[in-house]
């Protein structure tokens, strides 16, 4: 089984970045289940804003989308920025949704049979919002949102430490972003053995 997780700290590297480390949770956990994960760092990229899968030279998303497109789970890790999902998130969202006219073999969209949660950080209010974006988005592509198919980390509204700087709520985050790994897996592997049928034609 096979996994993408998409960084989408405005932070390009070298530079630390804590959604990047929560994230790094659920890649260890996944591992630890025979995943294999790969992750993109959507700062360090080039990605045109658009809603197409290949925008041409130099355009590093058409990668992404064949990396997605291999494998069964979906990984969208976003910090909070005034109550909202990254400017990155959006774009990949965007990207993507040009998946919605892709279909497979079988006539299915492509996103099927494919899972996908979110990882969020921040030191204000709004992970919830956050997920519910990123999660209602994706379900709009095609992909499948397991049950607790999430974890964040934040210490209330206004300033304050970042994740990196503050072991404050870390016990949580972890244990909720394991559970986010094993269950989807589980649902992946459900799917796998009883795949999404196509639409109905009529």
């Amino acid at each position: 089984m096979k996994a993408v997780v998409l960084n989408c700290t405005l932070k390009a590297s070298p530079e630390p970045s804590n959604t990047g480390a929560l994230a790094g949770v659920v890649v260890d956990r996944l591992e630890k289940l025979g995943v294999d994960v790969t992750a993109f760092r959507l700062a360090d990229l080039d990605i045109p804003p658009g809603v197409a899968t290949d925008l041409g030279d130099g355009d590093d998303w058409p990668r992404i989308h064949d990396a997605i497109l291999d494998a069964e789970i979906l990984v969208v890790a976003s910090p909070t920025w005034v109550g909202r999902p990254s400017s990155l998130a959006q774009r990949a969202l965007e990207r993507m949704d040009a998946m919605i006219s892709e279909t497979d073999d079988r006539g299915r969209p492509v996103a099927f049979d494919r899972v996908a949660g979110v990882v969020v950080t921040g030191n204000e209010d709004g992970a919830h919002h956050v997920i519910s974006e990123l999660c209602g988005g994706m379900m709009d592509i095609g992909f499948t949102i397991p049950a607790q198919a999430w974890t964040y980390w934040h210490l209330g509204p206004g300033p304050g430490p970042d994740y990196l700087d503050s072991d404050q709520g870390r016990e949580w985050s972890h244990s909720t972003g394991h559970t986010m790994a094993s269950n989807l897996v589980a649902v992946a592997a459900a799917l796998a053995a009883a795949p999404i049928p196509a639409p109905p034609s009529s």
